[in-house]
Parts: structure tokens; C-alpha cells; sequence
């Protein structure tokens, strides 16, 4: 009985300990959500990447971005002959097919992500090309823990290290992924901020909870 009632005690204790606002449990929480979801990704989701004329002609994203890649080494480029469905009929046109290279293979990672469709629905991606990788520098703060939809939530405020690939140092580079290059610049400075909801495992991130 002694046993039993120590065990419970110490249940009590550290479901107690880990539901505080406080550095130690955010440290974790956050460590926990970076593992998780501190890969920086490019949404390319699928390759290969066919990039049509009238992309190239409006300086699409990928039009402005694959010949960098393709210089850099990390994709091959080559000219094909794909199949569209208009209304009337079936039309063969040509576009600049990219695929990865085995340099560039490295950074197509399991990275499992849920993207918003413009009708509102959510689409599931198994894998992305990732460029850098967020770990916790420090913990710069955090808002009073408030109710809503019966749990506690609060927003965690930290700074950040990161280790991204070399070639994203290019000028190439820099100039066609400038968002990247600005989280890259901003290790140990840029402030970001992470949602937190209360749980009975502890403070866990929204985002892991959707």
C-alpha cells in the first residue's frame, strides 16, 4: 500500500510540475515541437517540377527558382512533352522538366505537412525539400496562460539557432529564396512565437495537436 500511494504521489507531483507557465517546461515543449517541426521547407512537394513558357514569361516561383537550382547542382533540367485536357480537345505542349539530382535527393526529407487549398480544404504531403533545420536558442518570454475552450493556452516567445544547408549562402541563392535567407540571417536575433495549449501530457504546441 506504501508503494502504491508513493507512486500516486509522485504522478500527482510531476502531472503538477509539468503543467506550470514556467522557462524548464517551455524549454521542453519547445525542443519537443522543433524536433517535430523545425524543418524549413520549400513546399515542393512533388517532383518532378514541370515549369511551363507562360510561367517563365510571368516569373513564376518555380521559373525563377529551378535554373538556381539547376545551377547549384541540385536539379536536372530537361525539355518534355506533356498532354493538357482543354475543353475541346487534348493539347501537347512543351515544358522544362526538373528533377532531383542525387546532391539534391539529400534534402528531400519524410517531412509530413498539411497545406490549406485555396476552397479551404486541407491537403496531406508526405515528403518536402528542406533546406535548413531550427533548433532553441533561447526562451525570450511568454503571455499569461489564458482560458479558452475550457484549457489554458498561451504564446511562447523565443529566438532560435539554425543549421541550413551550405549552398543557401549562393548570392543565387539569397536572391531567389530571400524569406530563407532572412530566417538563416536571423539566428540567435529574430524573435519567433509558438501557440501552446495545455494538455494532461503538459504544455504541447498547437500545431502538433491539429
Amino acid at each position: 500500500m506504501k508503494t502504491i500511494g508513493l507512486y500516486a504521489l509522485c504522478l500527482i507531483v510531476l502531472g503538477a510540475c509539468t503543467s506550470q507557465a514556467n522557462r524548464e517546461n517551455f524549454t521542453q515543449s519547445l525542443n519537443t515541437y522543433l524536433a517535430n517541426r523545425g524543418d524549413l521547407c520549400l513546399a515542393k512537394y512533388d517532383w518532378p517540377i514541370d515549369v511551363t513558357p507562360a510561367e517563365f514569361a510571368a516569373g513564376a516561383r518555380n521559373a525563377v527558382q529551378m535554373p538556381v537550382l539547376q545551377k547549384l547542382g541540385l536539379v536536372d533540367v530537361s525539355d518534355v512533352s506533356v498532354e493538357t485536357k482543354t475543353d475541346n480537345a487534348v493539347v501537347a505542349a512543351k515544358v522544362k522538366r526538373y528533377q532531383l539530382t542525387e546532391s539534391g535527393k539529400k534534402y528531400y526529407l519524410t517531412h509530413e505537412l498539411r497545406s490549406l487549398a485555396s476552397g479551404g480544404s486541407k491537403t496531406l504531403h508526405q515528403r518536402d525539400f528542406c533546406v535548413a533545420k531550427l533548433s532553441l536558442d533561447k526562451i525570450v518570454g511568454w503571455d499569461p496562460p489564458t482560458t479558452v475552450n475550457a484549457r489554458k493556452e498561451t504564446v511562447v516567445t523565443y529566438t532560435y539557432t539554425v543549421e541550413a544547408a551550405p549552398w543557401l549562402q549562393d548570392p543565387g541563392a539569397k536572391r531567389v529564396f530571400p524569406l530563407v535567407d532572412r530566417v538563416v540571417q536571423g539566428a540567435r536575433v529574430a524573435q519567433f512565437q509558438e501557440a501552446f495549449a495545455l494538455t494532461k501530457d503538459g504544455w504541447v504546441a498547437k500545431d502538433l495537436l491539429d
